[in-house]
């Protein structure tokens, strides 16, 4: 059996994640601030959810391409185009799983208390040390637990992904995609053991951010 496409989803979702955290905090943290415009910005972030997969990855191509600004600039830096890759994989999974990542952020950053931030104001703390000090460690568990339902929803990801990278065996075809793949050849083992693979890490990943989110 062939174990490169649960070995190719770890490290897209793994890229992804990282990704998906270094965008969706700051986004977090801006959406817990009252600004105008704020439901709109919030609006266009929860997009990817209700999107149909084929939409966001066509819209997506058209970013990622040879012709757009950053697929031209990823071709410069590596050679090669983003697109059909497993970073592209990586870069689609990453807007597929970017709204559970600032939802839960922007529930985090809210729940903290603003009494504690204004007396640290008070007391002559800047604001990076507030952010620093006060505010993410006060909010790192709900942070972790968008960090884990990130992670899962990029471990899953078939419609971007397949528009974006393609489904090339031993190159960017995921679990999902072999999945898929198997149904139609009448694979039924690898069948089973890739549904039961993704779904018991999905049931971790469930768990494990129901633990961050209640304590």
């Amino acid at each position: 059996m062939d174990w490169s496409p649960l070995a190719i989803s770890l490290k897209t979702a793994t890229l992804a994640t990282a990704i998906t955290v270094v965008v969706g905090v700051p986004l977090g943290y801006l959406l817990s601030l009252k600004w105008r415009g704020r439901s709109l910005a919030s609006a266009i972030v929860i997009l990817p959810l209700v999107l149909p997969p084929t939409v966001l990855g066509y819209f997506l191509l058209c970013v990622l391409g040879k012709r757009s600004p950053l697929g031209a600039l990823f071709q410069s830096i590596f050679h090669q185009s983003l697109v059909f890759t497993w970073q592209g994989a990586a870069v689609a999974a990453s807007f597929a799983s970017l709204p559970l990542m600032v939802t839960q952020a922007t529930v985090a950053f809210s729940g903290v208390g603003r009494d504690i931030i204004d007396a640290a104001r008070v007391e002559g703390a800047r604001e990076f040390t507030v952010l620093q000090r006060i505010i993410l460690p006060l909010a790192r568990r709900g942070l972790l637990a968008g960090l884990t339902l990130s992670f899962a929803r990029s471990l899953g990801d078939f419609g971007a992904t397949l528009m974006v990278a393609g489904d090339i065996p031993g190159a960017t075809q995921t679990m999902p995609l072999a999945i898929y793949d198997a149904v139609q050849t009448g694979d039924t083992r690898t069948v089973v053991v890739f549904v039961a693979t993704a779904s018991i890490i999905a049931i971790v990943a469930i768990l494990i951010a129901g633990y961050f989110s209640e304590n």
